[in-house]
């Protein structure tokens, strides 16, 4: 999608000039993580593994981007997600969040839209679909819109919120 439009020498660079915070508390799937990030160049990601954890780094690590487990113990990724969206309280309120999950159902994916997820990989990820999700975020950039009692990424297409509300 975007990697054939950008030179190899710029890619590389927008991997190493952000900062991902990893929110995931199987420490297997974390490694993995990181190493296909660091793979595809970025330098500069930190772990935690459990939800308190990660809204606290993002208070004190101003990431770029977080790759969010939804099965995240002590606060679950959705109470996580409703606490991060929450302009005026929560001073990352746009924080880009790349939510991942084991469940690739209808529901888990409108579940993720209504939490303002900005994207949603399903388990096992590639090294590529975690890359395409992440230039997706940093180069066709999305702003947050509030739509009803959601905060959200702008929707790239039209939402029927009753779908979605179901």
């Amino acid at each position: 999608m975007y990697t054939s439009q950008i030179p190899q020498t710029q890619l590389t660079q927008l991997f190493e000039d952000i900062t991902i915070l990893l929110a995931d508390n199987n420490q297997y799937l974390r490694k993995t993580t990181r190493m296909m990030l660091t793979n595809i160049g970025a330098k500069s990601i930190y772990e935690v593994d459990d939800g308190v954890a990660a809204l606290e780094a993002i208070r004190t690590l101003d990431p770029d981007v977080m790759v969010l487990d939804w099965g995240i113990p002590v606060l679950s990724a959705p109470e996580m997600m409703r606490i991060i969206r929450s302009p005026g309280v929560f001073p990352k309120a746009s924080l880009p969040v790349i939510m991942v999950t084991d469940r690739g159902t209808r529901s888990r994916v409108q579940e993720a839209i209504r939490l303002g997820a900005h994207e949603l990989l399903v388990r096992p990820v590639s090294p590529k679909a975690l890359q395409q999700r992440l230039l997706s975020i940093f180069l066709a950039q999305r702003p947050m819109v509030r739509s009803g009692k959601y905060y959200i990424p702008q929707p790239r297409r039209q939402v029927d919120w009753a779908l979605v509300d179901n």
